[in-house]
């Protein structure tokens, strides 16, 4: 596989050096997780569709060299026979390795293993300038491997990375523990995150759903052996409805990785594939974050929802669709205010600590405070004088008056000064100025504000 992937890196530089001087780099992608809806890739888009195998599991070293391209879903399936999984796998099976490095990711391990660059060992990387690097915490191109996370492609693609692994049980067992009070919900989850454990049961995973104000439940989940009665939510059954009404479940560990990949979360329901008639007619191979993201993209391109709303003289929506990190002690004031200024349920809460208190500069997250993911897809209503945007600007100022952070994979509004102060201009310019002098990848801002 190694000398296939070395073949490939040859073809791309190849077709790079085939492009005309100067000419901006953009990749052919088949998939992508991203918010911010733009024209498909030209014909001089390059192919890295050879960038989208898994080329070694190293079992007694507990690594793996993936491609860059790779999706979670396939990079699961070749560690998990030899009893091993990435140390923090995203929720959806089309996210690749290379874009949650770039993007950032996390999910109900994040507590313990921070996010996903966290357990890159290196990185091979294809850059604005055309050449390809090996960037390490030790080498050379050592800032470019701690600024690359965040950068999203402006700094160069992900062809090949070396990543840790952590052992793995054949299930996992989950306890939904339901709370009231906000502000009770975030002390637990601080003091479950320090302990790794809940009322004497070890915790391996947790994440939380919030469904309304004083109705949110933490799901904490434990590695175990047992194979009996596991849950299966692939097809007729739906899971984040099952949070309300059992209070303990369990799922093979793979099914546990893509529980909320079959329904999106929760955003398959504006789709209709929850209605019991269509989820019984809909194939079950079809019940995917990426079909759903592909029906919600065609929409967008062709404005169909807009043209109904209109027709039918409904109000305007803005599409809200964000993760933002907020430090746990400030967790219930933020959600104060998104139940009364915002009113999307429901919501994803998923704690999230850097793992060796090492700082990452174009994502500077403090390494002493314990953080909580909160996650957002929906639409709302806008009043007749309200912009498009108002909301997720509202939000942006909250996030930002709370000492948090906001993922930059859907729109953002963020003013040029106030984005790069956020963000580390200053570092990001001298990376960019080395590796992508002629420009010929897009600036953060352009990419992440303009949409460019």
């Amino acid at each position: 596989m190694r000398v296939k992937h070395d073949r490939a890196v040859d073809t791309l530089r190849a077709q790079l050096a085939a492009q005309p001087a100067g000419a901006p780099i953009r990749l052919a992608k088949p998939t992508s997780n991203l918010f911010r809806f733009r024209e498909p890739p030209g014909r001089q888009a390059l192919d890295v569709s050879a960038f989208g195998d898994v080329l070694h599991v190293d079992a007694a070293a507990r690594t793996a060299d993936v491609g860059g391209m790779t999706t979670y879903e396939r990079l699961a399936d070749a560690t998990l026979p030899h009893g091993l999984m990435p140390l923090v796998v995203p929720q959806l099976k089309t996210i690749t390795l290379g874009g949650a490095v770039a993007g950032l990711g996390i999910e109900s391990s994040s507590f313990r293993n921070g996010m996903p660059h966290e357990s890159v060992l290196e990185m091979e990387i294809l850059t604005g300038s055309g050449e390809v690097v090996l960037a390490r915490p030790d080498n050379e191109h050592r800032a470019l491997f701690y600024g690359f996370p965040n950068s999203y492609g402006t700094l160069g693609y992900a062809l090949r990375l070396r990543i840790e692994l952590e052992p793995v049980t054949p299930t996992v067992s989950l306890r939904h523990v339901h709370f009231t009070d906000e502000a009770k919900a975030a002390a637990a989850i601080g003091e479950i995150c320090a302990g790794r454990e809940h009322a004497g049961e070890r915790v391996d995973f947790i994440d939380g759903t919030v469904f309304s104000p004083g109705e949110l439940y933490l799901t904490l989940g434990t590695f175990g052996q047992a194979a009996a009665g596991l849950s299966d939510y692939t097809g007729r059954e739906i899971y984040y409805r099952s949070i309300r009404t059992r209070s303990g479940d369990r799922l093979s560990t793979r099914d546990y990785l893509w529980r909320w990949d079959t329904d999106w979360f929760w955003c398959s329901q504006a789709l209709g594939a929850q209605h019991p008639v269509v989820r019984r007619l809909w194939p079950r191979r079809y019940l995917r974050s990426d079909v759903y993201r592909r029906i919600v993209a065609f929409d967008r391109r062709h404005r169909l929802s807009e043209r109904v709303a209109k027709l039918q003289k409904a109000p305007a929506r803005e599409p809200v669709i964000q993760d933002v990190e907020i430090p746990v002690d400030r967790l219930a004031d933020f959600l104060d205010f998104f139940h009364t200024e915002i009113g999307i349920s429901p919501v994803w809460l998923c704690p999230v600590r850097l793992r060796d208190r090492q700082t990452w500069p174009l994502y500077p997250m403090d390494p002493e405070t314990l953080y909580v993911n909160v996650g957002f897809w929906a639409t709302v209503p806008l009043d007749s004088d309200e912009p498009d945007g108002a909301h997720n600007r509202l939000i942006e100022r909250k996030v930002v008056e709370l000492g948090g952070h906001k993922s930059l994979y859907s729109t953002s509004f963020f003013g040029e000064d106030e984005f790069w102060s956020l963000y580390n201009g200053r570092i990001y310019r001298e990376l960019k100025q080395t590796y992508d002098p002629r420009g010929r990848l897009p600036d953060l801002y352009d990419k992440c504000v303009r949409a460019r």
